[in-house]
């Protein structure tokens, strides 16, 4: 279609006059992002005026950034937490929001081992929906041809459960593809899937995935991009059809569908889809048979453009397995959000991931930025540190971020380290650095340094009848198996080498350690089969003393030098594993059943 000159954008020639709109739409935004953000505050604050929250600090109903600043502190989801239990336990009365709480959404950060319930309003899903409308706008602005294919993308629903008082609590994207922008999306040429919405929200993660893989293989000369929303999760993918592509490429050449496949939605489905294929069939054998699997993403979908995930932050480090299974695909980061809020989008998606900076968009909430001192923890005793606007951030520091919501989070600190890289028009872009406190990640799980501690402490208790005790430890994220895994160094001190602990007690350790990490972590062992089984490395004696070496070598001072928790710099992960005398994993499955809200 052609585009009306009126209809252009400083960003690039518009694919069509939809897209030309949305560009527009990004440019209103960023040319004066603090008019817009100060518009958003008062707002939120006029709005929700009359919610117990916000008269608790007298504010009176005054909805200027001065009172804002002087009166509202910064908070955690701990200092939250007594006012979303009343709610979760049925208190309808505007306690964080003059408009109903329609459901909580589940951050991946845990509070006392269980997800974090985040409110959410009705019409929060307006606002993402918003900005879902503006990814592919701006994708057609570096990838032309979009609307003459489609794109293979591994959607899935997690476990959802009820609060007491009946409010669903669940993820934040179940939550967007069970709603009906999601399954009434209208028909959209630039936006096709080859997964149908049945396979997509079939709540059995086998189902699921064995269903969009049949449909992905069926239309594998239409599929232009492939994606998932983590890296990890287009990995498991991968890693699914080396595992079963017998079974795919028989339910192709023969037009039946494979017994495991039960949902009775999910089988009407296909069998409209499903189609007899032998000479499909015999492709997929010869190339999955292949010792290697290099380029296995282009040599199976040919027409492939880029690859459609997040690899930012802990997911980073997956880009040489990506890499390697896509010969070199760009791999295009697009949005950045979270179960609190959905914050903006790269408008250079394009980009190499090291280089991948997100512009905020201001009508999305209120934005305030902690700087950021890794070195100094705020007490009571110190001055309240000086939240800066979006406007006033400065390129080049780190900052953490703090949200006003419409859904009644007040200065809520996400936890998100944040890097300035520079601006769009007048609003800033920000490189995602890490998670705040982060030490373990393998796919939405998050685990820290005192979870990891108690962990190891409570798994060191099957040590004590062999008088043997955890002298060091640290860890590192493998992610070099499909799905990753956790690694936990161990050095023992052994008092009685007659009595020394068995592999087996050893085994039982791994399985102590998984089962006293969060709900999160162990719902990905369990349901989601996206965190493998944890594995304890037993090292020399005397290695940690190696380690310290080596980093003093480095110009680590020997007074303040400690032993880091986590570990990524490859010559001290080969040092480590040079000295392993054995290995352990977890012979079991953690416990795990969705969480009942109490």
């Amino acid at each position: 279609m052609a585009v009306d000159d009126a209809f252009s954008s400083p960003l690039g020639p518009p694919a069509c006059e939809k897209d030309a709109k949305a560009l527009q739409f990004i440019e209103e935004m960023t040319r004066n992002p603090d008019f817009v953000q100060e518009k958003v505050l008062a707002e939120i604050l006029s709005r929700n005026a009359e919610v117990e929250y916000l008269k608790r600090f007298k504010l009176n109903g005054a909805i200027d950034r001065q009172t804002f600043n002087s009166k509202l502190p910064m908070i955690t989801y701990e200092d939250l937490q007594p006012e979303i239990q009343r709610i979760a336990n049925g208190d309808r009365s505007a306690i964080l929001s003059s408009h109903p709480i329609s459901e909580f959404l589940t951050s991946s950060g845990t509070s006392a081992g269980e997800r974090k319930l985040m409110p959410t309003i009705q019409e929060e899903l307006d606002r993402r929906q918003l900005l879902y409308s503006l990814l592919m706008p701006v994708m057609n602005l570096y990838v032309p041809g979009l609307d003459k294919g489609k794109g293979l993308y591994f959607m899935f629903v997690k476990s959802e459960t009820k609060t007491p008082s009946g409010l669903l609590a669940r993820p934040v994207l179940t939550s967007y593809y069970k709603s009906d922008h999601f399954k009434t999306r209208p028909y959209d040429p630039y936006n096709v899937y080859t997964s149908p919405n049945e396979a997509i929200l079939c709540a059995d993660s086998f189902q699921s995935m064995y269903t969009q893989m049949i449909c992905g293989l069926q239309e594998r000369e239409a599929v232009l991009r492939l994606g998932a929303v983590f890296a990890s999760g287009l990995l498991r993918a991968i890693r699914f059809l080396q595992v079963h592509w017998r079974e795919l490429a028989h339910d192709i050449e023969s037009g039946t569908l494979n017994s495991q496949i039960t949902d009775p939605s999910l089988r009407i489905c296909m069998t409209k889809i499903l189609k007899r294929n032998p000479q499909l069939a015999e492709f997929i054998r010869m190339e999955c048979s292949k010792e290697k699997w290099d380029g296995i993403i282009t040599r199976i979908w040919p027409s492939t453009k880029y690859l459609d995930v997040i690899v930012t932050g802990a997911m980073a480090q997956y880009i040489p397995t990506l890499d390697y299974y896509s010969g070199g695909l760009p791999l295009a980061c697009t949005m950045y959000a979270s179960s609190e809020c959905y914050f903006g989008l790269n408008l250079n998606p394009m980009c190499k991931p090291s280089e991948v900076s997100y512009t905020i968009m201001p009508n999305m909430a209120y934005f305030e930025f902690l700087p950021h001192k890794p070195a100094k923890t705020w007490t009571a005793r110190d001055s309240p540190p000086k939240l800066v606007d979006l406007a006033d951030v400065e390129v080049g520091k780190e900052y953490e971020l703090v949200i006003t919501t419409y859904a009644g989070l007040y200065r809520y600190r996400v936890g998100d380290i944040l890097r300035v890289t520079g601006f769009h028009n007048a609003a800033p872009q920000f490189h995602f650095v890490r998670r705040k406190n982060v030490l373990l990640s393998i796919d939405s799980d998050k685990t820290d340094e005192a979870e990891l501690q108690k962990a190891v402490e409570n798994a060191s208790q099957l040590l004590r009848e062999f008088k043997t005790s955890v002298v060091e430890y640290t860890s590192f994220a493998d992610t070099k198996t499909i799905p990753g895994h956790y690694v936990i160094y161990w050095e023992l001190l052994v008092k009685d080498s007659v009595n020394s602990p068995t592999d087996q007690v050893l085994n039982r350790c791994c399985l102590a350690m998984e089962e006293s990490l969060n709900s999160v972590y162990r719902q990905g062992r369990v349901a989601d089969n996206s965190i493998g089984p944890l594995e304890i490395r037993v090292v020399k004696n005397g290695t940690f003393e190696e380690l310290m070496d080596y980093a003093i070598s480095r110009g680590a001072s020997i007074n303040q030098y400690k032993v880091p928790r986590c570990v990524n710099f490859t010559p001290i992960v080969e040092l480590l594993d040079s000295r392993m005398v054995s290995n352990h994993f977890s012979p079991a499955l953690p416990h795990w059943t969705p969480e009942r809200r109490r």
